[in-house]
């Protein structure tokens, strides 16, 4: 019986089940065992889960499952995670570019175990969006990091966020249809540093972290005039992620993401164990 070797990582708290799937190892549907797999207490559980496939024109092509089995364009922190694993099994070098549904990316290994991400341009910058949910009117801001992102700047204590209750609301109101968009409450710590506390969509849930909604809050704050790059932002998990971007009219450009990318395990998947039956 074959079994599916895979690491465990975590991204300044986002978890992600992460497969070199280059000999296709990975049984189709990937979304349905990526949602089999990631399942908290019933599998590995994670995130997400991260596949490095071969490429025509880059190192390797990255694909992202979400912990319910949709594929989603972009994961900053997972793109980080998978460009670490690219070099520590050999399909890249500690300068690397890769390929998935947003576009091609260059990733870089630096001091300390962490890694740094150039980001694709945002896109679809939408500010002072009102929107009414209930109990409350909101004026948010929107922008695309690769992802979807609503940002509700939250000048009350970070730590008292209706991240639960109101992210849901947010993440699938009509101003946002069809696709929906993950949610950030964002709280300014100071001129160069942020707090997010991030709804993510596809997880349905909060996260310890989100790469694309660390950059989209720390462009949209400093769009916004309370912060300058880089952007220090302080994460759920308690970790740091750097943004750096230069602002446009439009949002930024040349917009990087940087933090840590750990292996926490490795181990074998059993097929079987997740209902496949041949194998």
């Amino acid at each position: 019986m074959r079994t599916i070797p895979f690491v465990k990582m975590s991204g300044a708290g986002n978890d992600f089940v992460v497969i070199d799937n280059r000999a296709g190892v990975v049984p189709e549907p990937a979304a349905s065992f990526a949602a089999r797999v990631c399942a908290r207490r019933a599998a590995v559980g994670a995130d997400g889960l991260l596949l490095l496939e071969r490429s025509a024109r880059k190192d390797f092509r990255m694909r992202y499952f979400n912990t319910d089995g949709s594929e989603a364009e972009m994961c900053g922190n997972g793109g980080r995670c998978i460009a670490s694993y690219a070099a520590r099994i050999g399909a890249a070098s500690e300068q690397m570019e890769f390929e998935n549904l947003a576009g091609d990316f260059h990733a870089a290994l630096v001091q300390g175990g962490r890694v740094r991400l150039d980001m694709t341009e945002p896109h679809s910058l939408r500010l002072d969006v009102a929107i009414e949910i209930p109990g409350r009117k909101l004026r948010v801001h929107y922008i695309n990091t690769g992802v979807p992102h609503v940002v509700v700047p939250w000048d009350e204590n970070i730590e008292l966020a209706p991240v639960q209750e109101q992210g849901p609301i947010v993440r699938r109101h009509d101003a946002f249809a069809p696709a929906g968009a993950n949610v950030n409450f964002v709280g300014v710590i100071d001129s160069g540093a942020i707090a997010v506390r991030t709804y993510e969509r596809g997880v349905e849930e909060e996260t310890l972290a989100c790469g694309t909604g660390a950059v989209a809050s720390a462009i949209l704050m400093a769009y916004t005039g309370r912060v300058r790059p880089p952007v220090e932002v302080r994460v759920r998990s308690g970790a740091t992620l750097i943004v750096g971007f230069r602002p446009t009219e439009y949002g930024a450009s040349s917009v990087t993401l940087e933090g840590e990318a750990v292996v926490l395990f490795e181990g074998e998947l059993n097929p079987p164990a997740f209902g496949y039956a041949q194998f």
